[in-house]
């Protein structure tokens, strides 16, 4: 069996929306209403991707303004094109999670939406979001439960380790625990650290449409790479015996780890 890459990329705003962004979406409204960040805040969102969750804070948060980063260009051109002309002002713009283009104290609220667990070094992005946010400003963020089951992709990849696959992971995942995120706020001086979990569900009009979506995301894509075609048939089998798939539609859940803190 050849082994596929397990480099996960970001290149394909279109491609990521189809799979992660309506994800992302599910919880992105919960988690803004739980942080209560105010109207009128300065935001900064770090790791916007394709805009996804950027569009549900203009469209929720009522912004004054956004600065929304991202390292990844193809993601930005796909999120320059969704807001509405009368959307609260977003600033598009490549960026680095450890090293932000931002004055220190310049924002009221400073977010990651399923980007923690992709920052090589999580507490200097945690460093950096407490830089540029001013004191009683908000520091806060949400990631898939990854190591505890809650991906949503998470019945693939179990079906992909039984036959020696082993599933890409992000290069931090052990950030995304509620334990390891807590030690990160606490560690960086947050104070009235909260966390919380939110289960979404997400339904499928089929089995095959789930899958379809989901090996057109970059995790898929990194884990088949050059799976010969018995090999990538064996694996959907299996996952359609997994999630208990018949012809109809079907519904999968998946949980998030939040946490939010307020800088001292």
């Amino acid at each position: 069996m050849n082994k596929p890459s397990n480099e996960i990329r970001f290149d394909d705003g279109a491609a990521y929306e189809q799979m992660m962004g309506r994800w992302s979406a599910l919880v992105g409204e919960r988690f803004l209403d739980w942080i209560a960040v105010p109207a009128g805040a300065r935001w900064a969102d770090v790791g916007c991707g394709n805009g996804a969750f950027t569009q549900q804070l203009t469209q929720r948060g009522a912004p004054a303004e956004v600065w929304a980063f991202d390292p990844s260009p193809g993601q930005l051109s796909y999120a320059r094109t969704r807001l509405p002309a009368d959307a609260p002002p977003v600033h598009w713009a490549e960026g680095d999670a450890m090293k932000l283009p931002l004055a220190d104290a310049s924002c009221d609220a400073a977010v990651m939406a399923l980007v923690l667990f992709f920052v090589p070094q999580p507490a200097v992005g945690v460093a950096e979001m407490v830089r540029v946010v001013r004191p009683g400003g908000i520091v806060a963020a949400y990631h898939w439960d990854i190591l505890n089951g809650g991906f949503p992709l998470a019945a693939i990849g179990a079906e992909a380790l039984k036959i020696g696959l082993q599933p890409p992971q992000p290069p931090s995942v052990e950030a995304s625990t509620i334990e390891a995120s807590t030690k990160l706020w606490t560690d960086a001086g947050l104070r009235d650290v909260q966390t919380t979990q939110f289960t979404v569900e997400r339904r499928f009009e089929s089995f095959d449409e789930y899958w379809n979506v989901a090996i057109t995301g970059s995790a898929m894509r990194a884990l088949f790479g050059s799976l010969p075609a018995e090999d990538v048939a064996l694996l959907k089998s299996r996952v359609r015996e997994r999630v208990k798939a018949d012809d109809g539609p079907l519904t999968l859940s998946a949980r998030a780890n939040a946490i939010r803190g307020v800088r001292a």
